[in-house]
């Protein structure tokens, strides 16, 4: 693989990513996170009272070890094991708790072994989505399907001391709280009515969380795809 630009927002310019640094929580713990969207790099910079900057890279991919959750050698649970990993959270119910080991037994991947992470990114409102799924209160489909509804793409994590020597400040571009924060928050709030509209639709065919369990669903299950 060759050279990619993106972009990481923030409050600052950030000439210099620094290796280990960041938040551990994070969806795929500490590490700097990107998007190959400029827009979208210009959201999650601003907060409501206050501008950033998109900060915008060029990475060298070539001879980093990437994991693609996209990839056909995984699925969504693989995913969700590595957020409920990472985030921290309140375990509501016996079922999200048996879940949750479940899911980590069975869909765990080591991190370790990678220099570069490409997945899903989990603002608040679709990490409550994956706590429904665990919950059994929606099914695998419908849990694919929010994820895709604020079209946030996938996010590029930069993991190892490897990862962020093949980093390269280009420029920063500056962004207004007043336009991007409510294009965030819209951008939120749509996916939260839509999501709410879907879980009027029960789907009585699905497959969930307490079917997996069950039935000892595994990574190569067909209905995982």
């Amino acid at each position: 693989m060759g050279k990619i630009i993106l972009y990481h927002g923030s409050s600052k310019k950030i000439e210099i990513p620094k290796y280990g640094e960041g938040k551990e929580y994070n969806d795929y713990g500490r590490g700097f996170y990107c998007t190959e969207h400029l827009e979208l790099a210009k959201e999650w910079a601003c907060t409501e009272l206050s501008d950033g900057y998109a900060n915008r890279y060029e990475l060298d991919l070539s001879g980093l070890k990437i994991l693609n959750l996209s990839s056909e050698n995984y699925t969504i649970l693989h995913w969700l094991t590595l957020l409920l990993e990472h985030r921290i959270f309140q375990v509501s119910s016996p079922m999200m708790k048996n879940g949750i080991s479940y899911l980590k037994e069975h869909f765990h991947i080591d991190l370790d072994l990678y220099d570069v992470i490409v997945g899903y990114r989990a603002d608040d409102s679709y990490f409550s989505f994956a706590k429904a799924f665990i919950n059994n209160t929606i099914s695998l489909a419908q849990l694919s399907y929010a994820m895709k509804l604020g079209k946030l793409g996938e996010q590029y994590v930069l993991k190892s001391g490897e990862a962020f020597s093949a980093i390269y400040f280009m420029d920063a571009v500056p962004s207004s709280s007043k336009k991007y924060y409510a294009k965030r928050k819209q951008r939120d709030d749509a996916a939260r009515e839509a999501f709410f509209k879907e879980l009027e639709n029960e789907s009585l065919e699905g497959l969930y969380m307490r079917d997996i369990i069950k039935e000892g669903v595994k990574a190569d299950d067909v209905r995982l795809r």
